[in-house]
């Protein structure tokens, strides 16, 4: 856990694989604590645009690589929250895999949950944490997750969410996400299931806020 009380803000990292159940624990903590002092940001709505490309060869980028991240815009807007700004969420096309035009304001506020499956793969990011979470979850039950959102949420069809498990979502894991979990503060079985856990997380922020008032 890294000691910041001298900063306003305080930011928790929820990484894990695709499927795990990072939103869940995300949205536990959220109602936990009272959306008045939360604020989630998810590392999805930081893909970089592939407007450039053709719309047939967008689908073919690696998504789970961490330069799919525009992990500077990222850590820009982490900053401001942490210091008291609002930002401007970008928003992005699932299905045309491109940034939209729009964006949504998010901010000012005391608690920043921050959660992606490449969190921990940046160390500049990893600084800014003060509490590090990795969900950990079998790759059976991420894999059922991530077919019924993708084919429900964003528009695919289900060989294609599996030809794209099997190219890049599984390697990247091993490469990528799973080696991170040695970074975390807290590994975390079942996600937002995991009511033992969420009360210790909850617990560790209010007493921060107790430090930091």
């Amino acid at each position: 856990m890294h000691d910041r009380l001298s900063d306003k803000g305080i930011l928790i990292g929820i990484a894990g694989g695709s499927g795990s159940g990072k939103t869940l624990v995300s949205d536990t903590i959220y109602s936990e604590l009272g959306s008045d002092k939360v604020a989630i940001i998810c590392q999805d709505s930081y893909y970089k645009d592939l407007s450039h490309l053709p719309a047939g060869e967008r689908k073919n980028n690696n998504f789970d690589h961490p330069d799919s991240i525009d992990t500077e815009l990222l850590i820009s807007h982490i900053q401001d929250l942490l210091n008291g700004k609002a930002i401007k969420l970008p928003v992005y096309d699932f299905v045309t895999h491109t940034r939209t035009k729009s964006h949504k304001l998010v901010g000012p506020h005391l608690i920043i949950v921050l959660e992606g499956i490449l969190l921990f793969d940046h160390a500049a990011l990893r600084d800014l944490m003060d509490i590090k979470i990795y969900v950990d979850t079998d790759a059976d039950i991420r894999l059922i997750r991530r077919l019924r959102r993708d084919i429900l949420e964003r528009g695919r069809s289900m060989s294609s969410v599996i030809e794209q498990y099997e190219k890049s979502v599984r390697p990247m894991h091993l490469q990528f996400v799973e080696p991170s979990k040695r970074y975390a503060d807290l590994i975390v079985p079942e996600g937002g299931y995991n009511k033992v856990a969420i009360d210790l997380i909850t617990t560790k922020i209010q007493a921060i806020l107790r430090e930091r008032s």
